[in-house]
């Protein structure tokens, strides 16, 4: 199966979509079911908040040879920030009218990491406590 992928532009500073493109290749979170094996077409943002180029840049994907759209963790479960798009209802309906009822979309590729607890947090603070 060819995918591709759109991300959130908020989010590509800080995450280079490591977990996305590992779940792809490893089957494994919203690809568990993917029998074919999964060829990554495309990776692209939504365009900016509220998202209303991902239309255009899934319609340009599927035009590229994609098969199916994956809409990255970022968007709709807020990894890694911990905030999912507020416009990803209506950014999947984009994204549904410009590729059809019969593409498929992946409305996540992967579960959202653990987080770790800070030492800050550990510690009930921001922080070393400064004497003074």
């Amino acid at each position: 199966m060819k995918i591709g992928l759109i991300r959130c532009m908020q989010t590509e500073e800080m995450c280079p979509a490591t977990r996305c493109l590992d779940a792809m290749r490893r089957k494994k979170d919203a690809f568990t079911d993917v029998e074919d094996d999964i060829e990554l077409v495309g990776v692209t943002t939504c365009g900016g908040c509220p998202g209303k180029k991902a239309g255009l840049r899934a319609g340009t994907m599927l035009r590229r040879g994609a098969q199916a759209i994956a809409l990255a963790s970022c968007i709709t479960k807020g990894a890694p920030i911990d905030y999912a798009c507020p416009f990803a209802a209506t950014l999947a309906k984009v994204v549904r009218a410009a590729v059809g009822e019969d593409v498929p979309i992946f409305d996540y590729t992967h579960a959202p990491a653990k987080k770790k607890a800070s030492p800050a947090a550990a510690s009930g603070g921001c922080g070393p406590r400064l004497e003074a």
